[in-house]
């Protein structure tokens, strides 16, 4: 059985840091590309960051670029996501996904495979 699993949540002020983990059971790690989402209470899932597993490019929705890097350790099975300069609007539970031998990355929560079981993210103004 796949499992996703993520950690490094939490509450954090705004202004400040933090890195999430996603560690996947899966065989063929290096073959999927690795997504994190984000779904803010009453809203739907919104893409946040990609890593593409073939061409290494890594895409970022407007509202984190030049904030949040994503990252991926193929030896370790684990993607991350590093947060910095967070503000209250990231304010969101964060979950990871795995997308099987895709061409090119997907902002669609549909295309992914599989998924975490989130990790809130609270940033206090």
């Amino acid at each position: 059985q796949v499992q996703l699993v993520e950690s490094g949540g939490g509450l954090v002020q705004a202004g400040g840091s933090l890195r999430l983990s996603c560690t996947a059971s899966l065989r063929t790690f290096s073959y999927y590309d690795m997504g994190w989402f984000r779904q803010a209470p009453g809203k739907g899932r919104d893409f946040v960051a990609a890593f593409n597993w073939s061409t290494g490019s890594k895409t970022y929705a407007d509202s984190v670029k030049g904030r949040f890097t994503i990252s991926r350790d193929n030896a370790k099975n684990t993607a991350y996501l590093q947060m910095n300069s967070l503000k209250p609007e990231d304010t969101a539970v964060y979950y990871c996904a795995a997308r099987y031998y895709s061409r090119s990355y997907s902002g669609s929560p549909y295309d992914y495979d599989y998924w975490g079981q989130g990790t809130q993210v609270t940033v206090s103004s």
